[in-house]
């Protein structure tokens, strides 16, 4: 039997050269290199039996529904999911995959420390101010940072990406390790001498803030108005996670009132825009205390090869009557 699989967009060849080395395969991929318009992704899904999807395309109940009776599995190139209507696939009998992958995590956890160095010693800044022609010579308290060796590091969410994060920080910069989560962690805690807090005791102790947790009803605006309140002035956040854990207007206006030092960015609400209204994102795009990357902390040539062969491997499981490794 031939299954025709549509993907919403080109993604890296492994995952690809795999997908047409089926002979179970009938594969069409969305030609231009761009999101893919509503209009084009209903046309692009009808009649297919797999979508693989970016997580840039919301595969809800419309989409579902235009697809028709022969859609079987929606394979997500992303470890979140947040973009796909899980109840609506699990009523219709939809298998549904993530793209999840150990060098995710290894490459997420590699951009999460690379902004912290980035805010602690003020690396975007001052290649700013040196390119400008504002640099007249050396001085001793000019663009002063902070380092990261012996400070507070408290992680929201212990998952894979939390805990290499934890792993490097601890060992490598002897950084002290607060965090929370739904449960402790015995093992974690043993490994890195992590100490569990609440939220509000991690906010109030740790001079970096690092974000590791899905976009769940209990996780939107996780970080809040009252939850800027409660950290240092000298403290930092950084959110590679998802951009709605972090209400974007209350972030502003923490930076404004300097309630904290600065906050770096991978993820935001309304991607691609990256604030809810307009005067908040044009303040984070001028503030030197705020870094701004294009959701690019998984974006190595390793990884996402890694995740291009991941999401293939869950279609090729699927079709040979197995469950996937990735079923969500």
């Amino acid at each position: 039997m031939m299954y025709n699989v549509f993907v919403t967009r080109k993604i890296p060849d492994e995952g690809i050269r795999l997908l047409k080395a089926s002979k179970h395969v009938r594969l069409t991929v969305f030609p231009k290199n761009r999101v893919i318009t509503r209009k084009e992704l209903l046309r692009g899904v009808k009649g297919a039996n797999i979508i693989l999807s970016i997580l840039t395309e919301k595969i809800d109940k419309a989409v579902m529904e235009y697809s028709g009776p022969s859609l079987k599995m929606i394979a997500n190139y992303a470890v979140g999911f947040d973009n796909i209507d899980l109840a609506e696939a699990k009523k219709r009998g939809i298998t549904v995959t993530n793209a999840a992958c150990p060098q995710i995590s290894e490459t997420v956890a590699e951009h999460t420390i690379a902004l912290m160095f980035a805010l602690a010693h003020r690396v975007v800044e001052s290649d700013h101010f040196t390119r400008s022609g504002q640099y007249k010579g050396w001085e001793p308290e000019l663009l002063l940072g902070t380092d990261l060796m012996g400070k507070t590091l408290g992680l929201i969410g212990t998952g894979n990406i939390g805990t290499m994060v934890a792993r490097r920080l601890a060992s490598g910069f002897g950084m002290k390790i607060l965090y929370t989560d739904v449960k402790r962690n015995a093992d974690f805690e043993k490994s890195f001498g992590a100490k569990f807090r609440s939220k509000e005791q991690l906010l109030r102790e740790s001079d970096f803030v690092s974000l590791h947790v899905p976009l769940l009803p209990t996780t939107h605006h996780l970080m809040n108005d009252a939850a800027f309140a409660l950290m240092k002035p000298t403290a930092f956040l950084i959110n590679t996670a998802r951009g709605p854990i972090v209400d974007s207007a209350a972030l502003v206006r923490a930076l404004r009132s300097k309630h904290i030092a600065g906050a770096a960015l991978d993820v935001f609400e309304g991607e691609p825009a990256f604030a809810r209204r307009k005067n908040d994102a044009q303040y984070l795009q001028h503030a030197w205390n705020v870094i701004l990357t294009p959701h690019t902390a998984s974006a190595t040539v390793e990884t996402r090869q890694a995740m291009s062969r991941t999401a293939a491997q869950n279609i090729l499981a699927f079709l040979n009557g197995k469950r996937p490794p990735n079923q969500i």
